[in-house]
């Protein structure tokens, strides 16, 4: 019988996830089944419960709950444990193992895939939720000149920042606290395209040749990155690389192999647009 794996959230049915980790299992020579999993808003816990017993080896976690993930693990990586959040789970002997693979995607589309070399950069970050918990550590982890995380409430921006602060300089800003400062990278970590909204975000917070980058992805371009592009930014990307970067990470914690992300990614892009 295959290996049991899926990625829970609310929604899920637009998830590119199965299609990716099939192709790694497919290219890596892994006999695993991977599915895509609706849990209800407030029954994560049980839906998780429900899948360890039907013989999970582990599972993915995507919006809304990463950070409930989190609370339910036994065991935490260091740089789960230091994200507070969790997207990867690992099941055996009765425990939950949990980690985050997250940033490492991030940086890793950003780097390689756009060939944006975060080092000596002001970069600002929106949103201070789970998404946002997961990337902190990796973006300081580049050296850039100055992190900014706004949100609209400057409280749990603080609180995320100061999480982090023995690491790099870290700001803590509401929105409206952005105006007069520019930015060389703008990562929205926020829920906004899910929900089709646009940001409050102030006049000239891109920089002449900012990389707008959206972690959020779609067939068309997101609404934060139609805003980002009316607003200045030189250059556009969407998470989609970031989403087979992290997937990547986590095939690696579940299997010992790390597949190429190259071809997928590429394939992926090519479905999306066709």
């Amino acid at each position: 019988m295959s290996d049991l794996y899926c990625v829970f959230g609310n929604p899920i049915a637009h998830s590119k996830s199965p299609a990716i980790h099939a192709a790694f299992a497919a290219a890596c020579g892994e006999d695993l089944v991977y599915e895509a999993r609706l849990a209800p808003v407030d029954g994560f816990a049980a839906a998780l419960a429900a899948f360890v017993g039907e013989g999970g080896r582990g599972a993915n976690v995507t919006v809304p709950f990463k950070e409930e993930a989190f609370r339910l693990c036994d065991t935490l990586t260091p740089r789960a444990a230091r994200a507070g959040a969790v997207n990867t789970l690992s099941f055996a002997d009765g425990r939950v193992s949990g980690d985050n693979t997250d940033g490492a995607g991030l940086v890793a589309d950003i780097v390689a895939n756009l060939g944006f070399a975060p080092a000596g950069q002001r970069i600002l970050l929106l949103g201070a939720g789970g998404a946002a918990r997961g990337v902190v550590e990796p973006l300081l982890a580049t050296a850039p000149a100055t992190l900014t995380i706004a949100n609209r409430s400057a409280g749990k921006a603080r609180a995320l920042a100061e999480a982090f602060a023995g690491m790099g300089t870290v700001d803590a800003l509401n929105f409206a606290e952005l105006a007069g400062k520019s930015f060389d990278l703008v990562i929205n970590a926020t829920s906004a395209s899910l929900a089709g909204d646009a940001l409050p975000l102030p006049g000239g917070v891109f920089a002449p040749g900012a990389l707008a980058y959206d972690m959020m992805y779609g067939k068309s371009e997101t609404p934060f990155l139609a805003q980002a592009r009316a607003q200045g930014a030189a250059r556009c990307a969407d998470g989609l690389g970031m989403l087979v970067g992290q997937a990547a990470e986590a095939f690696a914690v579940w299997r010992g192999v790390r597949p190429a992300t190259v071809p997928v990614l590429a394939a992926l892009r090519a479905a999306l647009n066709g």
